[in-house]
């Protein structure tokens, strides 16, 4: 393949406009009350599932772009039964036998299970919607940051476990899943993907290198080959989250870093969701086979942030 496909996906595929010159939802704006009443319908059981990795030093990351979260303590219990606290806690009076702890964590915003806002790719200089790469500046995202879908991540949700359908771990490193894939997989599972889902893909590669990560980030992975494209644009996927660094496959499969998002995300306004832990997921749904469940999976809303960290949680 070459670059020529790129271009002629963003002609046929791009929504800049599609609802205002001045939007920053993108295909959030697919998910409205509707696809919400949709998605807790599904919820039977009451059973909640994490989706996110723990945060904290045995994480993914090998350092240089991006590291592990560090959690910084600035209070702990032992300066309180040294006493020490008594002097910072005296300006509010006495303070009998109380003590506290307080801590702080130092972290990036997409350095574990996180959301991709719109302003975090650019392409030709262009973000969502046509903004320039200029609004994001050293003060953060003035368009499209991520704070705009606070209110947004409760959707319909449906789970595509290709390594379950194939019966094997994880699926090789660079191998390009496409849309044969996906709806072989949904048809075994008797699911369906309805306007402003978020399609959670499963590969087994967090799995199989969870404690032992080596390249996960940014290295060989499986993932969505480009040509999912049309289909993603088609059925009106407002999401997509996979259990890679990255959700496209890598190697990518023309010579342009990542670009399955340079068309899903900037130009189609997808929501995209990296290092999701899908394994327990992966369990449950076999158990029952139910694939379909509500995805609760806000992001903090840091102003002007190009990403953030999410506890995502299935609810079925």
């Amino acid at each position: 393949m070459t670059d020529s496909v790129l271009d002629d996906y963003i002609a046929r595929f791009s929504r800049w406009g599609k609802w205002g010159e001045h939007d920053q939802l993108g295909a959030m704006n697919l998910v409205g009350p509707d696809q919400v009443r949709a998605a807790a319908a599904l919820i039977r059981d009451g059973q909640v599932i994490s989706l996110t990795l723990p945060y904290d030093q045995a994480g993914p990351q090998p350092g240089g772009l991006r590291s592990n979260p560090q959690l910084v303590t600035t209070a702990t219990g032992t300066d309180h039964l040294a006493g020490v606290q008594e002097k910072v806690l005296s300006t509010f009076g006495p303070t009998g036998e109380f003590g506290f702890s307080d801590d702080m964590i130092v972290m990036g915003t997409q350095c574990g299970t996180q959301w991709d806002a719109l302003s975090h790719i650019f392409h030709k200089g262009k973000m969502w919607n046509g903004y320039s790469a200029a609004e994001h500046t050293s003060n953060g995202a003035f368009r499209n940051g991520i704070q705009h879908w606070s209110d947004r991540m409760v959707l319909r949700a449906v789970l595509v476990d290709l390594p379950a359908r194939r019966q094997v771990a994880s699926l090789d490193p660079g191998y390009a899943i496409t849309v044969e894939d996906l709806e072989d997989a949904l048809t075994a599972q008797g699911a369906t993907v309805q306007p402003g889902d978020a399609l959670i893909v499963r590969t087994g590669q967090l799995g199989a290198r969870r404690g032992n990560w080596g390249d996960y980030a940014g290295g060989a992975a499986p993932g969505l080959s480009l040509h999912t494209v049309p289909w993603l644009y088609e059925r009106e996927v407002a999401a997509v989250a996979a259990d890679t660094w990255g959700v496209e496959v890598r190697p990518n499969e023309i010579e342009t870093f990542q670009p399955w998002h340079q068309v899903a995300l900037v130009h189609m306004g997808l929501a995209v969701g990296e290092m999701f832990d899908l394994d327990a997921l992966s369990v449950a749904c076999a158990a029952d086979g139910r694939y379909e469940f509500m995805l609760a999976a806000s992001p903090l809303p840091i102003t002007g942030a190009v990403g953030s960290p999410v506890a995502a949680v299935a609810i079925r």
